[in-house]
């Protein structure tokens, strides 16, 4: 499959060229990119000032660069912002940044030439994948500048798996090292494709978690003996929301029928809060995730290149603006990180629930031989590591300071330092979440004479045990937990 960009393109777009499609552009793109190219040319000609066409950057945006130096300026913009450290990014991460950075030239107010974006998408089908460093970028630049090396022929890259140097690696995909134009050095860079790329994979991924975060609740409500009371529809509805109206919805049709919540019908006039308020934190997660969602659609419908050129040939005009910088998307992303580790938060709690004998009716920590055994009390100790850092983390990077570039950058939006972050929160509620599917498919097994699972449940407790089986003590238990999260990861629940 292939993702044609034309005019609107969403984040679920995005989040399928991560995971594997090429990407082409229509052919009013195409047009809208090659005029952009023509202006920029015409820019050149006329000697008419423009930021980083015959200027300097940041700092130096008053130097002129005459015009013998304007596309070693571009060459040399992109060797001195490949300064990333760190890890690399994972390969679904640098495409969907390939993929944004594609869009954003899409709407033809960048002014690099048809090649960059050729090579570009032929990276993406050809499955040439930029070593870009994690850490380094104050909001965009560092990251975008190790894929662009590639495009020189310098740098690394891993084409089919395999590790290259740049030239090797384009030479593998039949293509020759480009030499920049001017401009396209600073195009290359700049915008907010890292930021959009990475937070269009985060939202692929929370999207799974919430699904799976219903389901999951759903069966620890039951193995609790949940009262569904406080899950009525018109109960829930004196609390107007179209997250909690959903996951209540969820709840209440993957317990429908179930044996063991109608055994355990009136025995507490209310359950505990973590059990009770699942609709209420996982909808506000789920009302959040909807807000980011449009924040990124809206981030890349938008021009991110600074300048940006529109015009005619004839009559170019180069704008200089701070759309490069993206408070909103910063924001959105913090806020997601923060609604995700909540939703963990209750999770690890709920877990608790089931391994605690003072509250569960069941076997302490679910040990088949308490006292020999041990059980999930430990699992529950790592969830609860992981929910305490999920809560550091979820500290907003929108916030940070910074002053760079001799004062003249001196606001900072971490737009990237937020996405990567909130990837970083979604890794740790995958973990907190197969945890708590462990333990309440291990108190099923012990439940299975008092009465039947709903089938919505069974579903779910059927998948658990496709993969693991019930827990004595007999295994280290960190490989069950890698082989419950790989389900969460895959895809999303089967529906009730």
């Amino acid at each position: 499959m292939t993702v044609t960009i034309n005019d609107v393109v969403s984040w679920r777009c995005i989040g399928r060229v991560a995971e594997g499609e090429a990407l082409t552009l229509s052919q009013a793109a195409w047009q809208r990119v090659e005029l952009a190219s023509r202006i920029v040319e015409r820019i050149v000609d006329t000697g008419v000032r423009a930021y980083g066409v015959n200027t300097g950057v940041g700092a130096l945006s008053d130097t002129v660069v005459d015009r013998a130096s304007q596309s070693r300026l571009s060459r040399n913009i992109i060797l001195s912002h490949a300064c990333g450290v760190g890890e690399r990014l994972a390969p679904r991460e640098v495409r969907a940044v390939i993929a944004a950075q594609i869009v954003n030239f899409s709407h033809g107010h960048s002014g690099v030439r048809l090649e960059i974006v050729r090579h570009l998408a032929a990276f993406l089908e050809k499955d040439c994948i930029p070593d870009v460093p994690s850490k380094g970028s104050a909001g965009y630049l560092t990251h975008n500048a190790h894929t662009a090396l590639v495009l020189l022929g310098e740098g690394s890259a891993r084409v089919g798996g395999t590790d290259m140097n740049g030239k090797d690696a384009l030479a593998a995909i039949g293509l020759a090292p480009l030499v920049l134009g001017a401009k396209e050095g600073l195009s290359l860079v700049n915008g907010t494709a890292c930021a959009t790329g990475l937070a269009s994979v985060a939202l692929l991924r929370a999207q799974r978690l919430l699904e799976w975060a219903d389901a999951v609740a759903a069966l620890t409500l039951e193995a609790a003996g949940c009262q569904m009371t406080a899950f009525d529809d018109a109960v829930l509805a004196l609390r107007p929301s179209t997250g909690i109206a959903t996951v209540g919805a969820s709840l209440r049709a993957r317990l429908s029928g179930s044996g063991l919540v109608a055994a355990a019908l009136g025995k507490r006039t209310q359950d505990a809060l973590s059990l009770r308020s699942v609709p209420h934190a996982h909808g506000a997660a789920r009302d959040v995730f909807d807000n980011t969602a449009a924040v990124v659609d809206r981030e890349l419908a938008s021009v991110t290149d600074n300048p940006a050129v529109s015009g005619t040939v004839d009559r170019p005009l180069v704008s200089s603006e701070a759309h490069a910088v993206a408070p909103a998307l910063g924001q959105a992303a913090d806020s997601l990180a923060i609604a995700l580790a909540q939703i963990s938060a209750m999770s690890e709690r709920r877990m608790d629930r089931l391994v605690n004998p003072l509250v569960s009716g069941l076997p302490a920590f679910l040990a088949s031989d308490a006292g020999s055994n041990s059980g999930f009390m430990i699992a529950q100790y790592t969830a609860a590591a992981l929910s305490n850092e999920n809560r550091r983390l979820a500290a907003p990077a929108s916030t940070d300071g910074g002053l760079t570039s001799a004062l003249q950058e001196d606001f900072l939006a971490h737009p990237t330092a937020a996405a990567n972050k909130l990837l970083s929160v979604i890794d740790n509620a995958e973990y907190i979440l197969a945890i708590e599917l462990m333990a309440a498919s291990q108190a099923h097994d012990f439940l299975a004479s008092t009465a039947a699972r709903a089938a919505g449940t069974d579903e779910i407790y059927g998948l658990v045990r496709g993969r693991i089986a019930h827990y004595a003590d007999d295994r280290p238990l960190s490989g069950d937990i890698e082989a419950v999260r790989g389900l969460i990861r895959e895809g999303v629940p089967p529906s009730a």
